[in-house]
């Protein structure tokens, strides 16, 4: 069946606005709330509407806005990271359902051998598939060299490796961390203390590389011995924190790991740290919470990652010869009600 062709007014209509007001939403110019600018957005993806600048660049791409087949792609994450791959796969799903496609999330098998390999892809059909969405924190280095190795186009959702041939898209973390170190900088702090595992993945690694960075930019030294980095201690790393803390004595912190941010919070609470006031804290969340005040946070855009993955997917199969490219999607800083200046 021929797609009804959708119109400006067949929009303006509906949300009972201008022509002139959806035009603008949709082509990114001034003149109306955000929430309006974000109810035409939605309405129009849900009605296959396109700008003209978008059939361009579809056209561009060589990717289909109206395809005939439905193509079906596979996300494959394991259990350790499930938190913030939810809000990847609802980024696939939401750009993917534009085009009629579908994306099914793949459990990695905890202790996959690689013996194991072969036949675990064969039993999840990725010969059906026509694409691979490949998480962060896999775990297994080994196993990722396996999936980066398959002969369909791949998609990292994450920081590639050396030599990787393979596209990527990621929130930027680097970015991210000096825009942390920054804003605390310019509240007059300097003892600021890191607390992350800085070795366990390539993106954990790579927030303390860009917090040793900011913070000599901004003219303040790092000792490592300072900072809480190490996790070989297994669940005594909050004690160590709490050493380092009462002997160091820093007026900021920047927690730079979702899941380690309740009990980092938890714990200046329990020793009585009034938070902003004795300490201030920058945590690097996936999502806001309500368990606590307004965190001060850099804003990590990933499902927005999972957005644009999708499109640059169709565009690897539309483009199969053309170089690799790495994306990496950068988001605002928040600051919220647990960073204040120095007394």
């Amino acid at each position: 069946m021929r797609r009804s062709r959708v119109t400006l007014y067949d929009l303006a209509e509906e949300l009972k606005l201008t022509i002139q007001t959806v035009s603008k939403a949709l082509r990114g110019l001034p003149g109306m709330s955000e929430q309006t600018r974000s109810e035409i957005i939605k309405l129009a993806k849900q009605r296959g509407y396109l700008t003209k600048d978008q059939k361009l660049a579809f056209r561009y791409e060589k990717i289909a806005p109206y395809p005939v087949t439905q193509r079906r792609f596979l996300l494959v994450q394991n259990e350790y990271s499930l938190n913030f791959n939810r809000l990847l796969l609802e980024g696939l799903h939401e750009r993917f359902m534009e085009f009629g496609h579908q994306v099914q999330s793949l459990l990695l098998p905890p202790g996959l051998k690689l013996a194991e390999f072969g036949d675990w892809a064969e039993a999840s059909g990725f010969d059906y598939a026509e694409g691979l969405f490949i998480a962060p924190r896999m775990g297994y280095d080994a196993v990722e060299r396996k999936l980066l190795e398959l002969p369909i186009p791949r998609i990292l959702l994450n920081y590639p490796p050396p030599e990787a041939k393979v596209d990527s898209v990621i929130w930027d973390v680097h970015e991210a961390m000096h825009q942390a170190v920054r804003h605390l900088l310019r509240l007059g702090h300097t003892r600021i203390m890191y607390v992350g595992d800085a070795s366990g993945q390539r993106g954990f690694a790579l927030r303390w590389q860009a917090f040793a960075e900011a913070m000599a930019a901004g003219g303040a030294s790092v000792d490592a011995q300072r900072h809480c980095t190490v996790r070989d201690i297994g669940e005594r790393w909050l004690d160590e924190f709490v050493r380092l803390y009462d002997r160091y004595k820093p007026t900021a912190i920047i927690c730079g790991l979702d899941e380690e941010t309740e009990a980092v919070y938890g714990k200046l609470r329990e020793i009585a740290v009034d938070i902003p006031n004795d300490c201030s804290l920058v945590a690097f969340m996936n999502e806001s919470s309500d368990n606590r005040p307004a965190c001060s946070r850099p804003q990590l855009l990933i499902r927005e990652t999972g957005y644009r993955a999708a499109d640059r997917m169709l565009w690897r199969i539309a483009n199969p010869h053309m170089p690799y490219e790495h994306i990496r999607l950068r988001g605002d800083f928040v600051p919220g009600e647990t960073t204040a200046a120095t007394p």
